[in-house]
């Protein structure tokens, strides 16, 4: 990776411009964009706007697959019907032809002027694909698995979890190594409440405001120095082969990732035997564990892009670890807790960490949080008032 100040080379900075203009230029075109994240050519793909449009599918699915349609979204749902393919070549076809992607719009990918603080969280990304999946438009959804909220809709449920990537956040930079040495009134674009607390914690005289839309957007803006740096995930990065951005990769210690941060999940209905029977097969029991962990934490914090919480489990010599953290949006205030015991208890380990917190901090420091992400624009602006008094 290159951890240098400066981006690569030019020619590899004009390769890197062509992955961040290209699905761009024809976002159009999206079952185009679609196939384009497909390898080994097109294959059957269909897209839902929020108004019923449809493109013509090219043969009948033997199960049907629903996704966002960002770039990284769609590379996350071609490998999961890779997957689907190498498990069940007989049924599902040796390149997955019997996997058909519907490509689902959704409010989070709609409204990108303002911070998912302001407009609803995480479940702006999936509440349409929760419908089309409960209306039997599609059997089961792909999710990046830090956009979905800790309660889903009856009758449906997480069956898998993916291999997870790389969890860690990279901070990226034409101009600067470090966060620590970013000088003062530096511009960082992240909507991410988690990030932006970590960051003010560490350098307070950075300003930090709303950043959204997908990679290769945000990659766009950094280029056209609409902000001095920015901070994304890096498990992202490596699915669309894009790591030659990076200026450092931050460590836990760092930068906590966000909950279930690198995973990919996948949501069925609870009462479809036949598609859970081909679902269930692709799950990875490791990162099921740890991110049933991580949820459980944050269901005890009622928490969502609205509040900065941060959580982590991973295995290490056959127990569970888990860090988490609860942050003031303004960064002066921090509650951490740990826990290791064994991989039978990851549930209740995540919940007492969540409780140690909430009792630590006190339920006017969680009222108080409330009130401010309401209260202001918190991607925005850099927050001046303290989350608790």
């Amino acid at each position: 990776l290159n951890t240098a100040s400066h981006f690569p080379p030019t020619r590899k900075r004009a390769v890197r411009m062509f992955k961040v203009l290209l699905p761009v230029a024809i976002a159009a075109l999206i079952a185009d964009t679609a196939s384009a994240f497909a390898p080994g050519g097109v294959l059957p793909v269909r897209t839902r706007a929020v108004s019923g449009m449809r493109l013509t599918m090219e043969m009948e699915p033997v199960i049907r697959l629903g996704t966002r349609g960002s770039p990284l979204a769609l590379a996350q749902a071609y490998e999961t019907r890779r997957r689907l393919a190498a498990a069940f070549p007989d049924e599902l076809g040796k390149e997955g032809e019997g996997v058909q992607i519907n490509i689902i719009n959704t409010s989070g990918d709609m409204r990108l002027d303002k911070a998912l603080s302001e407009i609803g969280g995480k479940g702006l990304f999936t509440k349409e694909l929760d419908v089309a999946l409960l209306g039997n438009e599609v059997d089961f959804c792909v999710h990046s698995m830090k956009d979905v909220p800790t309660f889903l809709p009856d009758n449906t449920h997480l069956e898998t979890m993916l291999p997870r990537e790389d969890t860690r956040d990279a901070f990226i930079s034409p101009k600067y190594k470090t966060i620590e040495e970013l000088p003062e009134g530096t511009i960082i674009g992240s909507a991410s409440l988690r990030r932006q607390a970590q960051l003010l914690a560490k350098n307070p005289g950075i300003k930090c405001v709303n950043f959204r839309g997908n990679v290769q957007t945000r990659l766009r803006k950094l280029d056209d120095e609409v902000v001095d740096a920015t901070l994304l995930a890096l498990a992202g990065l490596k699915r669309m082969d894009m790591t030659d951005c990076i200026t450092k990769i931050l460590d836990w210690d760092e930068m906590l990732p966000a909950v279930a941060q690198g995973a990919i999940g996948i949501q069925v209905r609870s009462d479809d035997e036949k598609t859970i029977k081909y679902i269930s097969a692709l799950n990875d029991k490791d990162t099921k564990i740890c991110v049933e962990c991580e949820r459980s934490f944050l269901a005890t914090l009622d928490g969502s892009c609205k509040t900065p919480i941060a959580g982590q489990a991973k295995l290490v010599d056959g127990k569970i670890k888990f860090r988490g953290l609860v942050a003031s949006p303004d960064g002066q205030q921090i509650f951490r807790a740990e826990r290791e015991g064994p991989v039978s208890e990851h549930m209740e380990l995540g919940r007492s960490a969540g409780e140690e917190i909430r009792e630590e901090a006190g339920e006017q420091f969680f009222a108080d949080l409330m009130e401010y992400v309401q209260d202001i624009q918190a991607a925005n602006t850099k927050p001046t008032k303290a989350a608790a008094k």
